[in-house]
């Protein structure tokens, strides 16, 4: 693994990130159902790129670890789930955006809940996040489905923003892959009451919208995630994966038809940059 390679390895899950709005656009069905075959794919996946690999997902784990386990599936069954309904809803662009909020989350209860100190450029990334969000809001008018499929989108964000402070503060020393499999294993076993008795009405093409999703924006997207991580520190990997949402809309702008409007494009600008701009600074010691 060379440097060159891991940095074409993040930009490549970055785009993938970017493309599972479009296959939620696509797969014709509800959220749950996606949801649900999206982790069964991605846990089929990861166990194959464990092997090439030539790492273990059956490793033992302690009843704390299991409970984290338990806890990280259900956020991330909840991030996935708002997200699909915030795609169909009020469209890709919209959902990514709303999404894209997370690290607006992640300062909050870091500075709220945890007590942590949060410096003022910390606050001014809240800042231009909050900005950004309320220039990508179509109306104030809750009879608006790009407003309500926004709050989804937010939903969303929330939602990854407490599996990311759980990964961060009880999976730690756990192999990455092995809580990847185990979560969405855990994510399949929530959602799939759910979604069994939609599974037969599922068309051919959506079975395979369904395998790409789980397969290639979860499962190899991780995979390339994590092994870009052997020669990339975890900022300048954040730095390129705060693409999505642009990725994301220039999918669902050539693709759909679903084009941004000039607010929209500022509001993105602003949340991308705050991001960025939070991936740059030095962190506090």
């Amino acid at each position: 693994m060379t440097r060159q390679r891991a940095l074409l390895y993040i930009h490549a899950a970055a785009v993938l990130f970017g493309l599972t709005g479009v296959f939620g656009e696509l797969i014709q069905a509800s959220a749950a159902v996606i949801t649900a075959g999206r982790a069964i794919f991605a846990v089929l996946s990861l166990g194959v790129f464990a092997r090439i690999q030539r790492r273990s997902m059956l490793g033992v784990l302690t009843p704390a670890q299991i409970f984290v386990l338990v806890i990280a599936g259900a956020l991330l069954a909840g991030h996935w789930v708002t997200f699909f309904i915030s795609v169909k809803v009020g469209g890709i662009a919209i959902a990514t955006l709303g999404f894209a909020s997370f690290p607006a989350f992640i300062t909050l209860f870091e500075g709220l809940v945890f007590r942590e100190k949060v410096r003022a450029a910390e606050w001014a990334v809240l800042a231009l996040v909050t900005l950004g969000l309320v220039l990508v809001t179509p109306s104030f008018d809750f009879a608006d489905q790009g407003t309500v499929g926004l709050l989804w989108g937010l939903a969303s964000g929330l939602s990854f923003a407490l599996l990311a402070l759980t990964n961060r503060r009880a999976a730690a020393g756990m192999d990455a892959m092995q809580v990847a499999g185990w979560q969405n294993a855990i994510v399949a076993l929530i959602v799939l009451p759910f979604a069994v008795g939609q599974l037969p009405a599922l068309g051919a093409m959506d079975w395979l919208w369904i395998a790409l999703l789980g397969v290639f924006c979860t499962g190899l997207s991780h995979y390339l995630f994590v092994s870009s991580l052997t020669k990339l520190n975890a900022r300048s990997a954040g730095l390129v994966i705060a693409l999505e949402p642009v990725y994301a809309i220039g999918f669902a702008w050539v693709l759909f038809a679903q084009e941004p409007t000039g607010r929209m494009l500022a509001g993105a600008a602003l949340i991308v940059a705050a991001i960025v701009w939070s991936g740059l600074r030095k962190p506090a010691h």
